[in-house]
């Protein structure tokens, strides 16, 4: 079975809707990585927290997220909180490795949609999708040391640690490991 990124879906839970990306969300895209000091520290986007988030310029994020939004090697969805209908984020598979069924994921959420058990959900319903419906058999993820609380909705979600990179990141001038996790189709309980 071939994972099947072309088909953009919308998926709904209770707490965030997720849908597929469009190009015109980069701007808030944008503007959610800007606000927040924490998305550059703790993507491991940036290598100081005195220095600002690096983004392209916004005609090129356009076209970065519009080739998103069609492209057949990815799957991008942007995060709805259902009480407002903002968009808060977005969540990614993608690296489609066909001969063993298997991609990555990551997920970027801003201030407004932490805290509040989003994140899971939209994690949740993703990977779902991904068993469920793409036939994929392993999904990974990085994420590094600094960043506990997702690695907690990771765990609950099911992923497991499967080793760490010893430091992988120079930030603020010190070195910051990364820990690899997966969730195996097998092992699913949505």
């Amino acid at each position: 079975m071939t994972a099947d990124f072309t088909t953009k879906p919308t998926l709904e839970g209770e707490l965030v809707t997720l849908r597929p990306i469009r190009a015109e969300d980069a701007d808030l895209i944008d503007a959610i990585i800007h606000a927040d000091d924490e998305i550059a520290r703790l993507t491991g986007s940036g290598h100081r927290s005195d220095e600002p988030p690096t983004t392209p310029p916004i005609e090129e994020l356009r076209e970065i997220y519009g080739r998103w939004a069609v492209a057949d090697d990815r799957l991008v969805l942007g995060v709805l909180d259902n009480a407002s209908g903002d968009l808060v984020g977005e969540v990614v598979l993608a690296g489609w490795d066909e001969g063993n069924r298997s991609c990555w994921f990551r997920i970027l959420l801003g201030g407004a949609g932490r805290g509040r058990g989003l994140g899971t959900e939209a994690t949740r319903l993703v990977v779902d999708h991904g068993f469920r419906v793409l036939g994929l058999h392993r999904i990974t993820l990085e994420v590094f040391d600094f960043n506990p609380r997702a690695r907690h909705v990771y765990e609950k979600v099911g992923f497991v640690h499967e080793g760490t990179g010893r430091e992988a990141l120079l930030f603020d001038g010190e070195w910051v490991d990364v820990h690899y996790l997966a969730v195996i189709e097998t092992d699913w309980v949505s």
